[in-house]
């Protein structure tokens, strides 16, 4: 589209925005007709680590919304010396599970507790055997039947419970709703009928009957959407929430509020059966879409769906790049001490590309980038660590390969009972996140763990926030009867390219010689989690 084009797009609002709550990044992107990115802004937030709690503030929640819209229609003034008035269809994502509670006046009853938190292992772990379905400490239910074992002062004023998406969609439109893909990651879905589980939410119920609840499931959980139906429209209160300069006009219609699983296969195109997607940044998790249910139950894997409700096998680890981005910076001080000016981004690139000359196995040298719990390794809070023998080959490239594969290990161990135990065939698997940011690198470390070819697509780095808009747009423009992932085929990414690494046999069997080091050494990291206490 041309600049004439594009301005006129936006004046008529044939246009989709989609903001993404991610873990360290707020991110709106404005796409036009054809689906592509026009304008896009930003904002940097981390989590907070409060009374035993990650958390987000509230505060900075409508900070960040506000200021990275106000970004991206500063941009779009800039661009097209158009303002940004009105908006085709409007969509929000955000990091999935957690506990965002509220009370019959809308208050909300604790901080949000977010998917980082690993303090609910009795309750997921009584919630599995009591559905025989995987209850991930991270999900929604865990965090409510947890906080019901807690005996805490505030479960009896609980009216609402939602996501952090669902809790953004609320206030702007007024709707309790979540779609599909993101309620997946707050109670078990019944993929017959794209709801909640029924059967479950009346075991559910006997519980808190039992613990003289006055509420019943059911009346606290936000209704759920498939892709594709409406979810309601910008109130006048939710226009200002979002543009306090008043310029945006209300009335829009929204999506389904989805969680970042969701988005991250749509703007991978991996919504067909067969197809996977693996998203690598601050955490790590791998998606996978099943043509027929898994055998039996594995704590390891939580069953999600598609944001059109498809069955997938998901494989989630906590950590992935948290630690090495942190030995990044420590390199970065000691550059800056020699007093030599390198670019962060340079900087990433030639410590990520000397990984490709290290050892297959990584010279020996073990890592765990353990910043948090981690629930595959059945680990509650974890301590960074690098270890070394006196015969390991410490180098740089050993050094950087070790921290790669680590960002991993986790997941890997997950992967392998999807494919060895349950022989999930998969024909393409598609990389997006930060870790594939240096061409190739990532993709070469993935394809060596999963022993699949691994494609990113040029349109990788748009991210969630491109794939919750692409959400919007199908919702505003999608044909009668049109699924969502005929959709993207033909209207989205016909002609699209994109790089693709199939895994090298003496980079798998490095990478198996190192999980057996990882496997064995995991007693090292428990150690240092009894031994290094706060």
């Amino acid at each position: 589209m041309n600049r004439n084009d594009i301005q006129q797009a936006i004046e008529n609002g044939q246009t989709a925005l989609g903001i993404e709550f991610g873990s360290t990044r707020i991110k709106a992107v404005l796409i036009g007709p054809d689906h592509t990115s026009i304008a896009s802004g930003s904002y940097d937030w981390e989590n907070q680590y409060e009374n035993g709690v990650w958390t987000y503030s509230l505060e900075d929640v409508w900070t960040g919304l506000q200021e990275s819209y106000r970004k991206l229609s500063s941009e779009v003034l800039a661009q097209y010396n158009t303002p940004l008035q009105t908006i085709g269809a409007i969509g929000f994502s955000g990091m999935m599970h957690g506990y965002m509670a509220f009370d019959k006046d809308d208050h909300q009853l604790v901080p949000f507790r977010t998917w980082r938190n690993t303090i609910t292992g009795q309750a997921a772990e009584e919630l599995t055997d009591l559905f025989q379905f995987n209850i991930p400490q991270r999900w929604n239910i865990a965090h409510l039947h947890q906080a019901i074992l807690n005996k805490e002062a505030h479960i009896n004023e609980v009216s609402f419970l939602t996501t952090l998406a669902g809790y953004v969609h609320w206030q702007l439109t007024g709707e309790k709703v979540l779609g599909v893909g993101e309620a997946s990651g707050v109670f078990p879905i019944d993929s017959q009928t794209n709801n909640f589980d029924a059967n479950m939410i009346a075991l559910f119920n006997q519980q808190l009957a039992a613990a003289n609840i006055p509420w019943q499931l059911q009346n606290i959980l936000p209704k759920v959407l498939v892709a594709g139906e409406a979810a309601g429209s910008l109130t006048e209160k939710g226009a200002k929430l979002l543009d306090p300069s008043g310029q945006l006009q209300a009335g829009m219609p929204l999506c389904p509020p989805e969680g970042d699983a969701g988005t991250g296969m749509v703007a991978t195109n991996s919504v067909a059966t067969r197809t996977g997607n693996v998203s690598a940044g601050t955490s790590v998790f791998a998606m996978i879409v099943l043509e027929k249910a898994l055998s039996k139950l594995y704590p390891e894997i939580d069953m999600v769906t598609t944001p059109s409700g498809k069955p997938v096998a998901m494989v989630h680890s906590n950590n992935c790049t948290s630690d090495l981005n942190a030995w990044v910076g420590l390199f970065r001080e000691f550059t800056d001490s020699l007093g030599v000016t390198v670019d962060q981004s340079h900087l990433f690139e030639m410590l990520y590309r000397k990984a490709l000359s290290g050892d297959a196995d990584g010279g020996g040298l073990l890592v765990y980038n353990y910043f948090s719990g981690e629930h595959i390794t059945h680990l509650e809070e974890g301590r960074p660590l690098f270890v070394r023998t006196p015969e390991s080959k410490f180098t740089l490239a050993n050094f950087m390969r070790v921290h790669l594969f680590s960002a991993l290990g986790a997941l890997k161990i997950g992967l392998d009972i999807l494919f060895e135990q349950e022989k999930v065939q998969i024909d393409q698997v598609l990389g997006h996140g930060g870790f594939f940011k240096t061409e190739g690198v990532g993709q070469k470390m993935m394809a060596a763990a999963m022993n699949v070819p691994v494609s990113v697509m040029e349109t990788a780095g748009e991210g969630g926030a491109w794939g919750i808009a692409l959400l919007a747009a199908y919702m505003l423009n999608k044909a009668t009867n049109e699924p969502l992932e005929a959709y993207l085929n033909d209207k989205v990414f016909a002609g699209e390219n994109g790089s693709t690494v199939a895994p090298d046999p003496a980079d798998v069997a490095g990478f198996v010689t190192f999980m057996e080091r990882y496997k064995r050494g995991l007693v090292i990291e428990q150690t240092a989690v009894t031994a290094l206490t706060n």
